[in-house]
């Protein structure tokens, strides 16, 4: 490839044709596209072992050798990761035979009062959680290590549930129930952890481990397991996990893993191998954990690098930290990637090169230059755009876009200058991160993501905007995530109440959507609106309040607000959307309306309470109710014919607002976390297994 030369874009499917029929360009392509899913699946799996990168190499050359008898080419990733997997599981078989079951001696963890840099090639820190993790994949046995290695392929959307089911030769339900163990067995690991490193240790903790060798086997996980469960001291330590997913964004995993052996491969793939091996800018190693991170950027031919790009990978260089907590209303603000690739200031000019000393001045000019794998970042300040931004480039799995805040720097996009009959943002790209940013005062909608697939929305604050603040929608809206984020005060003026909503995904379809850790509140008309979409979506950890209240001493107010809508419209569309865990009070109207959506809603640990109308307003669906709380609201519930219901309230007798904790919404309605993470709080919870549980998020 010559300097500056395009390569089209070709899909996997294409790619395994062409490269059956002979296409070395293509077989190179997909190759190095699938390299970095295959070493993190084998990485992952075999803990950091010595072989790791043998088994990588052997995967790769019999993905090479058996590619012209794929008869399924649409399943090409499914059939790389199965053969990952077989190699994985004949490493285990052969190790068990020539050895004893391992012993393996946890290595000590860095001192949490160090300087983590200087353990560090990049200077990139990892949190403390992180660390635990790592450490507890020690005390998983072999196959729930093995099964990690794929789920978390998953959680990071490198894999589907489809793919990774064929991978361990299950349907996708029984892969869901293997994943539900491994996910409670790490849990368990990682309290164990936590209880293992308390200082000062709980006293009959020391008792049970006075025999203790230090050894990370299933015996002493049993037996530590089973104090820390018992122990009030000890269980009280895990009330700040965070889920594991919650400890991905930011992060590319690869393991690490020995130069590639590239003589075995045919000489045509050698160069692909080489040129992956030196886009690894950086490798950090979890001291005494089982996981290892990489950060890693490929440069594109031509690609200017700023100064600081440099700096900041090496070590000692500057690192982003954990930005503080936001007081008020507003998300807090996502720490910004260690690398970036071009930066944007309000003072900025767009005839710069984009680099930290000469940034440019749109979001658009940056947009129109990103390149797969590389990095927005906006410093702070605010932006007052006089046109529509329009985010058009797709990364990919393997090189995702990233448009984030700079450091703990807080940008805020007023959109009040766009015309109205245009939409703030606009996004037709997919594999995006869009974290850190405020966007207020758009006379439409704020942010529009048109059929897109793969992207992340986390730390937003989408406020006072006419229509909406994030709207996802379009055919094709596939995989997508919003994560702690926060949508308030959006109305319009003109209507009197009747639009204005905090989060939408509707008007589309698509499956693999995920709505957690948000809140919606004070809008004028709903908070979350998921109406006519086909696809279910994944609704948990999230809080609807104050929607549909007339706020602005509207003439006429005709809003209705309700705090999650499940359908609507016309015609009406169907989607079995999972609702868990999620809490309204005090909206207008509903707490959870189906709004006429026909199909199976599934509604679990949800709390509706002082809402205007009616806590679950289910009368269109044949919904299944379970665990529920409705207090204080206008009515409890409304049920059509074909409703299954168990332990919710209305079906256990008189229940009171005395059943909650506490009924002062105050720290609910506060400032978020410092990880931009739900208010840890005891409003609403019940602590009988009934309603939301209001401190997980």
């Amino acid at each position: 490839m010559t300097q500056g030369e395009t390569v089209p874009v070709r899909d996997t499917t294409s790619l395994v044709l062409a490269a059956q029929r002979g296409d070395e360009r293509a077989l190179e392509e997909l190759v190095a596209a699938h390299l970095p899913l295959v070493a993190n699946v084998i990485g992952r799996a075999l803990h950091r072992h010595a072989d790791a990168d043998d088994l990588v190499q052997e995967t790769m050359i019999q993905v090479v050798r058996g590619l012209p008898g794929l008869r399924e080419p649409a399943r090409f990733r499914s059939w790389v990761v199965a053969i990952a997997y077989r190699q994985i599981q004949m490493h285990r078989r052969g190790a068990t035979r020539r050895h004893p079951p391992a012993r393996e001696i946890p290595e000590e963890l860095p001192d949490p009062g160090g300087e983590f840099e200087e353990r560090s090639l990049t200077g990139l820190m990892l949190t403390g959680q992180r660390r635990e993790l790592a450490e507890a994949t020690r005390w998983l046995d072999d196959a729930d290590r093995h099964l990690l290695a794929l789920w978390w392929q998953e959680a990071t959307g490198e894999l589907t549930r489809a793919e990774l089911a064929a991978a361990v030769k299950l349907k996708p339900t029984h892969a869901a129930v293997r994943v539900q163990r491994m996910r409670a067995q790490l849990d368990s690991a990682r309290g164990l952890v936590r209880a293992l490193h308390a200082s000062p240790r709980c006293p009959e903790l020391g008792e049970v481990v006075k025999a203790w060798d230090g050894t990370a086997d299933a015996l002493w996980r049993k037996r530590i397991t089973r104090h820390v469960r018992d122990c009030r001291r000890c269980s009280a330590l895990s009330g700040d996990l965070l889920a594991p997913e919650k400890l991905l964004p930011g992060i590319a995993a690869l393991p690490v893993f020995a130069p590639f052996k590239i003589g075995t491969l045919p000489h045509f793939v050698q160069h692909f191998v080489q040129t992956k091996a030196a886009a690894v800018a950086a490798v950090v190693v979890v001291a005494g954990g089982g996981l290892a991170f990489a950060v890693y950027e490929t440069p594109l031919p031509g690609e200017h690098r700023p100064a600081d790009i440099a700096a900041s990978a090496r070590p000692g260089g500057a690192v982003a930290p954990e930005p503080p907590a936001v007081s008020g209303s507003a998300a807090a603000a996502g720490p910004a990637p260690v690398l970036a690739g071009y930066f944007v200031a309000p003072g900025g000019d767009d005839a710069g090169d984009g680099s930290l000393e000469h940034p440019f001045a749109t979001l658009n000019k940056a947009a129109a230059v990103v390149r797969p794998g590389q990095t927005i970042a906006l410093r702070g300040g605010t932006y007052r755009p006089t046109a529509p931004i329009v985010l058009d480039t797709d990364g990919d799995a393997g090189h995702r876009i990233t448009l984030s805040s700079y450091r703990d720097e807080r940008p805020v996009i007023d959109a009040a200058r766009i015309p109205a009959d245009k939409w703030a943002i606009t996004q037709h790209g997919s594999y995006w991160t869009v974290q850190g940013l405020e966007i207020k005062n758009s006379a439409s909608h704020a942010y529009v993501c048109l059929s897109c697939e793969q992207n992340v929305f986390q730390r937003l604050s989408l406020h006072d905007n006419v229509e909406s603040g994030l709207t996802l929608r379009g055919a094709g809206t596939t995989g997508n995530q919003v994560l702690d984020s926060d949508f308030w005060a959006n109305h319009n003026p003109a209507d009197q109440g009747q639009s204005g909503i905090g989060l939408g995904i509707k008007f589309g379809s698509g499956d693999g959507n995920v709505v957690r850790g948000c809140r919606a509140f004070d809008n004028a008309d709903d908070g979350f609106d998921f109406g006519e979409f086909a696809g279910p979506i994944d609704i948990q950890h999230n809080w609807a309040f104050g929607n549909g209240v007339n706020r602005w001493n509207v003439s006429g107010w005709r809003g209705n607000g309700n705090g999650f809508t499940f359908g609507g419209g016309s015609p009406v569309v169907g989607a079995s959307h999972s609702v868990r865990h999620n809490a309204a009070w005090e909206n207008g109207h509903d707490g959870f309306a189906d709004g006429g959506n026909p199909a199976e809603l599934r509604l679990s640990n949800n709390t509706a309470y002082r809402n205007g109308a009616t806590g679950f307003g289910m009368a269109a669906t044949p919904a299944t109710l379970r665990a529920n709380v409705a207090i204080g609201n206008d009515d409890s519930v409304s049920m059509g014919a074909g409703v299954h219901t168990s332990r919710n309230t209305w079906d256990e007798g008189s229940w009171s607002a005395s059943m909650f904790r506490s009924t002062d919404p105050a720290v609910a309605e506060g400032a978020r976390r410092a990880d931009g993470t739900l208010p840890v709080t005891d409003f609403l919870t019940t602590g009988n297994g009934m309603g939301a549980s209001m401190s997980e998020s």
